[in-house]
C-alpha cells in the first residue's frame, strides 16, 4: 500500500502540474501538498490505524484533482479520477468507495461529516485558518475568485465575507484540530476585525475629506486640470501669434521707412530740374504705395484700449472680462479686488472671462493679420507697379 501511496503522490504531482490552469492560484498544488500533511498530522494524533491512514492519504492526494475539468462539480470529477487511477491498480472496490466517499466529504456544503476520516480531511483542508500566513492564503482565493469566476470583492466585502466564514460558518470538527489550530483561528479573526475597524475608519475618514472638499470647491471652485491646460495653451499660441503679427509690421513699417527716407533724399531733390519730368509720375505712385504700406503697418500695431472702468452690476451679471488690463486699470484697487474674488466664486464666470479672453484675442489677431495681409499685397503690388513705370519713363525719355 505504501508503494501505492508513493504512485498516486507522483500521479497528482504530474497531473496538476500539467493539466491544471495556471490562473488556479490557491486550489492548485501547493494546497495539496498542505491538506496532505495537515491530514497525516491529524492521523497521527487520532491514533489512526495503517488502513485508515493510507485511505485518508489517498483521498488527499486526489481531492482537488477535479478542478483540471472545472470548478463546478469539481468533488465528483475529482472521484472520477480518483476511481479510474485506483482501479489500473486493482485497488478493491470498497477501498476505492471509501477513498471516494472522503473525497466528496470535502463539499463545502457537506456539514456533518459521518466519522473521524470525514472529520479529518475536512479540518485539514481548512487548516490554514489557524495559520499565521491565513491572510496571504486567504488572498490567493480571492485572487482565483477574480480571475475564474469574475468574482470581484471590495476590501469590505472581502473582510466581511472572511469574518462570517470564520465567525459562524467554520468549525473544526476534530478535537486534535481544534487543540492545534483554534488559538491561531481566534487571533486572525481578531486581525480580520481590526483591518475591518481600520478600513471602516478610513473610509469614514475619506468621505469626510470628500465632503469637505466638496464644501471648499463649492466655495471656491478652481479649473480642472484638463482644462485650466487647455485654456493656457491656447491664450499662449493666440499671444505667440500676436508677437508674430507685430513682428511682420514693424518689418514692413522699417523697410517703407527707408525706402521714404532714399526717395526723399534722393529722388525729390532731382525733380526741380526740367530734364527729370519723366520721373515725377514713377516717384508719385512709388512714394504712394510705399506711404500706403506705412499705414496699413501702424493700424496693424496700432493698441486699442476700452474704458478701463466697471461697475458692480456688470460684476453681478457676467458683462465684464476681469482678465483683460482695458476693462480695469481706471479702477481702484479694492474695487478690482473685490471683483476678482467675486469672479473666483462663480466657476461658471470664471470659464467665461476666459473664453471671452480667448475670443477677443483672436477678434484682435484676425484684424492684425487681415491688415498685415492688406500691406504685404499693397507692398508687393506697389513694388511691382513702380519699377514698372519708371521703366516705361525711362524709355519714353530715351525715345525723345
Amino acid at each position: 500500500m505504501n508503494t501505492l501511496i508513493e504512485v498516486a503522490e507522483k500521479f497528482v504531482i504530474n497531473f496538476l502540474n500539467e493539466k491544471l490552469d495556471n490562473s488556479f492560484v490557491y486550489h492548485n498544488l501547493a494546497h495539496t501538498q498542505r491538506v496532505v500533511e495537515k491530514a497525516n498530522e491529524l492521523a497521527e494524533l487520532s491514533q489512526l490505524d495503517d488502513t485508515q491512514k493510507n485511505t485518508l492519504k489517498l483521498a488527499t492526494w486526489f481531492h482537488d484533482t477535479g478542478y483540471t475539468k472545472g470548478i463546478e462539480n469539481h468533488e465528483v470529477e475529482s472521484v472520477i479520477i480518483a476511481t479510474n487511477f485506483l482501479k489500473e491498480y486493482n485497488v478493491s472496490d470498497d477501498d476505492i468507495k471509501s477513498v471516494c466517499d472522503l473525497i466528496l466529504a470535502t463539499k463545502m456544503d457537506y456539514k456533518n461529516p459521518k466519522n473521524q476520516l470525514e472529520k479529518i480531511i475536512r479540518d485539514a483542508d481548512c487548516a490554514h485558518i489557524g495559520s499565521k500566513n491565513y491572510i496571504d492564503i486567504a488572498e490567493l482565493l480571492r485572487k482565483e475568485w477574480e480571475l475564474k469566476c469574475d468574482k470581484t470583492l471590495t476590501e469590505d466585502e472581502w473582510l466581511e465575507d472572511n469574518i462570517n466564514f470564520l465567525s459562524t460558518k467554520h468549525r473544526f470538527y476534530t478535537n486534535e484540530a481544534s487543540s492545534l489550530w483554534d488559538k491561531g483561528k481566534g487571533k486572525n479573526l481578531s486581525q480580520l476585525l481590526k483591518m475591518q475597524k481600520k478600513l471602516k475608519l478610513e473610509s469614514s475618514k475619506l468621505k469626510h475629506k470628500k465632503e469637505e472638499l466638496k464644501f471648499k470647491k463649492n466655495k471656491v471652485v478652481l479649473p480642472e486640470r484638463g482644462i485650466e491646460t487647455m485654456f493656457r495653451v491656447a491664450l499662449r499660441n493666440h499671444i505667440t501669434l500676436s508677437d508674430i503679427a507685430d513682428t511682420k509690421a514693424n518689418i514692413l513699417l522699417s523697410v517703407n521707412a527707408i525706402i521714404i527716407s532714399l526717395v526723399l533724399s534722393n529722388l525729390v531733390s532731382k525733380l526741380d530740374n526740367p530734364s527729370n519730368d519723366y520721373l515725377i509720375w514713377p516717384t508719385v505712385i512709388f512714394t504712394g504705395f510705399t506711404v500706403t504700406s506705412i499705414v496699413l503697418s501702424v493700424l496693424a500695431t496700432r493698441p486699442n484700449v476700452t474704458k478701463g472702468k466697471f461697475t458692480k452690476q456688470d460684476v453681478a451679471n457676467k458683462k465684464v472680462n476681469l482678465l483683460f488690463f482695458g476693462n480695469f486699470h481706471k479702477m481702484k484697487l479694492d474695487e478690482f479686488e473685490w471683483a476678482m474674488h467675486e469672479m473666483m466664486q462663480d466657476r461658471d464666470y470664471l470659464y467665461g472671462s476666459l473664453t471671452k479672453d480667448l475670443y477677443f484675442l483672436g477678434l484682435v489677431l484676425n484684424t492684425k493679420y487681415n491688415l498685415l495681409r492688406t500691406t504685404y499685397t499693397v507692398f508687393m503690388i506697389g513694388i511691382i507697379i513702380s519699377v514698372i513705370s519708371f521703366a516705361v519713363a525711362f524709355k519714353i525719355q530715351g525715345r525723345v
